[in-house]
């Protein structure tokens, strides 16, 4: 059977209502363009409250989740999939939900033995002073459910704490804030349980935040990275334990900070990261030799296992 045809009839969800919507729309409209090029049936859909009825009404055969933030990163449209028992991309709830929960992954990689910076959980009334006192300054102050840096905040003092506290909420109730890591910042690309070349991010901002992501022209991605084999392996090797622990599969990536003694610390998983044209995993792929179509193809791929593992019950 040709390549495309086998997929059957594709819908590429995307845009949704989270925070990340303009940038899921960049993503989905890549990725839907990318498939059709290749002779897919691929359809794209934004996401809403009726997208379950549709997919099922317009006999979909298997779904391309580029839907960024809650509703499409968190195990939400993924439990929706599964009680339809149509195959999707990307990990399933409990990896979906845990990756999107930035305390809880922490959490899991303490428990496993894996390094990742200091942190602790702001609550309304918490004293600044004996933050700072514990994990030192600069800090990083982030919402626990959001991605893109979305709502996130470089602190330099105890003062600044209270308003990045009160940004921060303005995303999300439940607000962490982490030991600063002056160091290189690596991001890994999951591909098939591989880990692709890493890639160096630079960016004159105070850290790599949504400007640096989507927006700004001088963010640096270094690629081969720098490193000698010996730590490049090493941290390949430590961002696949990473990913597994939190239960993420098929695809994904993982941020990674090295601090001033060479220690590499993971910081989050994304399971549905960015494929717009400033995105990382299309480039960690093309210096694997992967282009974008191939990529795509690579990922969709991955729903054909899954359904064959819902025919065998």
């Amino acid at each position: 059977m040709n390549d495309a045809l086998r997929f059957g009839k594709v819908a590429v969800l995307m845009g949704g209502q989270s925070a990340e919507r303009e940038i899921s729309l960049k993503s989905g409209t890549a990725v839907l363009e990318s498939l059709q090029r290749q002779g897919v049936d691929a359809h794209g859909i934004d996401c809403s409250n009726g997208t379950l009825q549709q997919l099922q009404n317009e006999g979909f055969d298997r779904v391309f989740i580029v839907l960024h933030g809650r509703g499409g990163e968190d195990g939400t449209i993924q439990g929706a999939l599964d009680s339809i028992a149509l195959p999707y991309t990307g990990s399933g709830v409990l990896g979906s939900a845990l990756a999107m929960d930035k305390l809880r992954t922490k959490q899991i990689w303490q428990s496993c033995g894996i390094p990742t910076p200091p942190f602790q959980i702001l609550k309304q009334g918490f004293d600044a002073s004996e933050v700072v006192a514990k994990l030192g300054i600069p800090l990083m102050v982030k919402p626990v459910h959001e991605g893109s840096s979305i709502g996130m905040s470089r602190v330099e003092s105890a003062d600044e704490l209270e308003a990045a506290w009160q940004q921060a909420t303005r995303t999300d109730a439940v607000v962490m804030v982490e030991s600063w890591v002056s160091g290189a910042e690596f991001t890994v690309a999951i591909l098939d349980g591989v880990a692709l070349p890493p890639i160096k991010l630079e960016t004159p901002n105070s850290f790599y935040d949504f400007d640096a992501k989507y927006r700004a022209e001088t963010t640096q991605y270094i690629c081969p990275c720098g490193l000698d084999d010996a730590d490049e392996l090493r941290l390949k090797t430590l961002a696949l334990a990473a990913f597994d622990a939190v239960s993420a599969s098929g695809w994904g990536r993982v941020d990674v900070m090295a601090n001033s003694a060479g220690e590499f610390l993971p910081i989050e998983v994304n399971t549905v990261p960015g494929m717009t044209d400033h995105s990382l995993v299309p480039m960690a792929a093309k210096a694997a030799g992967i282009d974008f179509d191939q990529l795509t193809q690579t990922i969709l791929a991955q729903t054909l296992n899954q359904k064959q593992e819902v025919a065998n019950g």
